[in-house]
């Protein structure tokens, strides 16, 4: 920043950024300091900047302290232990009413689950999904519209396993969908970013971590191996 004039413009933008309750520039340091609701991708502060001027970027400061480095582990992830625990729950519950267990049509109508509810939460904040799909995923860093389509796609696949409909074109949609996901979540994970994952859209802020791998794991694992019994 090279005025104050400079500085107050930066402050205004960071001020109307969603969540931010507060926004401090100092030019003297060149640093800006935001009071937050809810965490925000740094992705999408530096995309405010660029907007505002393409010479302006940005930059943590040391050690960023947020609310989930004093959760517990369950306490951080009990949203989506409770999303995966009543999709168990029910679907067991629907192989016991037909009198036997049939493993694949438990995992068809475990994925229908995964995939309705799932898309169920990004759809409810569509924008702040794509937001933060486009920190990690390998499509949606390159094409913002690419979030945008996926809480679709993810409906539509959750839709199609509950119907039953052309199985072998959902599973090889769901397992392309889901390799090319896991890409990022593991450049992620491996590089030990501290970013927001969006397997929940933006409804709860969930740090990026194995958990992410695994879920998106299980569901490479289960559409390959219908794949496999399919062929």
């Amino acid at each position: 920043m090279t005025c104050g004039g400079c500085a107050s413009k930066v402050q205004s933008t960071l001020s109307q950024l969603p969540y931010v309750t507060s926004a401090t520039v100092d030019k003297a340091t060149d640093t800006a300091t935001l009071a937050m609701e809810k965490r925000i991708l740094l992705t999408t502060i530096s995309k405010a900047l660029k907007d505002l001027d393409p010479k302006y970027s940005i930059s943590p400061i040391g050690n960023i302290k947020t609310e989930q480095q004093t959760k517990s582990w369950f306490n951080t992830y009990k949203p989506i232990l409770l999303v995966f625990s009543f999709l168990i729950l029910v679907t067991f519950i629907i192989q016991y009413q037909s009198g036997s267990f049939d493993y694949i049509e438990w995992m068809r109508h475990f994925m229908a689950g995964f995939f309705l509810v799932f898309s169920f939460f990004k759809l409810m904040d569509l924008s702040g999904f794509a937001d933060s799909y486009s920190g990690y995923d390998i499509i949606a860093r390159k094409w913002h519209g690419w979030g945008y389509l996926y809480g679709f796609i993810e409906l539509g696949l959750g839709v199609a396993y509950l119907l039953n409909c052309c199985p072998l074109i959902t599973n090889l949609v769901a397992f392309s969908v889901m390799t090319i996901s896991i890409i990022g979540v593991l450049q992620s994970v491996l590089n030990k970013k501290e970013i927001q994952c969006a397997c929940l859209g933006a409804v709860f802020d969930l740090p990026m971590s194995t958990v992410t791998i695994i879920e998106d794991a299980l569901m490479i694992v289960m559409s390959g191996y219908m794949i496999f019994n399919l062929m």
